[in-house]
């Protein structure tokens, strides 16, 4: 199976992993970040001993995406983004988005203890 055939064919497994890793964590960080006019909150979960990123983002208007960056065996490196779907959404907890909303309106990360996106 191809990167891109697990993200399109897997990311609620992805998500769900992501969210058990980061509620495991603390403290987690929330940043925020901008390339042009896009600007989003993201959690990361990088596995480096496997060269791979996974990322939730928050981008303005209630919009996610489920981020994956990884190198290939030449070092060359590739990221493949997917929009969540609404049920998707459902698989964030309440606390998590609250928070990532926040770092999104406010312009500024944030360190909190991961139990506490769990709420």
């Amino acid at each position: 199976m191809t990167f891109e055939e697990l993200v399109k064919n897997h990311s609620a497994e992805m998500i769900e992993k992501l969210v058990a890793w980061v509620i495991s964590k603390d403290p987690v960080e929330i940043r925020f970040d901008f390339l042009n006019e896009d600007q989003w909150a993201i959690i990361s979960m990088h596995v480096y001993e496997e060269d791979k990123e996974i990322s939730l983002r928050l981008h303005l208007n209630d919009y996610y995406d489920l981020y994956f960056g990884y190198y290939d065996d030449d070092d060359e490196f590739f990221e493949i983004i997917q929009p969540l779907k609404e049920e998707e959404k459902k698989i964030l907890p309440d606390g998590l988005k609250k928070l990532m909303k926040s770092v999104l309106d406010k312009e500024e990360g944030i360190r909190i203890p991961g139990n506490f996106l769990s709420k």
